[in-house]
């Protein structure tokens, strides 16, 4: 029998407290204890980025990342993107340019997207397709993902 593990972290910008297995990961807690089901369940093994996250601003695969190493760290998940004021430029982007479908894999992308632009705020076409080459999809074609990426670039460049 294992003990479980109290983890405080800060989880889109609020204070959190839970309680989780010592092998728990991320993924499990944020869906199944902290009722956050927006980041989802693609593969469980890190190949196909549904389950991105920024932890510490840095983009990790929930899946792989035990739910007790995120004490003391900040994470955001698809569910902090969006500001007070609505939607993020990425997420109003992947709208605007049916950058969607069922929607599984959308989540991952977007968080990936906030991750490049947070890092490169005008990337080329070519590191948009090399920065999300770690997000699959199976429904969509990847050339409206990446006008999308392109498009919120442009846009938040104008907002500035």
């Amino acid at each position: 029998m294992t003990s479980r593990v109290r983890v405080e972290a800060q989880i889109n910008g609020d204070p959190v407290e839970f309680l989780c297995e010592p092998y728990q990961s991320l993924l499990e807690v944020l869906r199944d204890v902290l009722g956050l089901t927006g980041t989802k369940e693609g593969c469980s093994n890190g190949n196909c980025g549904a389950c991105n996250v920024l932890l510490d601003g840095v983009l990790v695969n929930s899946c792989l990342v035990l739910a007790p190493e995120v004490h003391g760290h900040e994470v955001t998940t698809i569910e902090g993107i969006a500001g007070s004021d609505g939607l993020h430029p990425i997420q109003r982007a992947f709208l605007d340019h049916a950058a969607l479908q069922c929607g599984i894999c959308t989540p991952g992308f977007i968080v990936a997207a906030r991750a490049l632009l947070d890092r490169t705020p005008h990337p080329t076409e070519q590191q948009v397709r090399h920065w999300l080459a770690g997000n699959l999809c199976r429904c969509t074609g990847y050339d409206k993902i990446v006008r999308a990426v392109l498009a919120a670039a442009d846009t938040m460049e104008t907002a500035r």
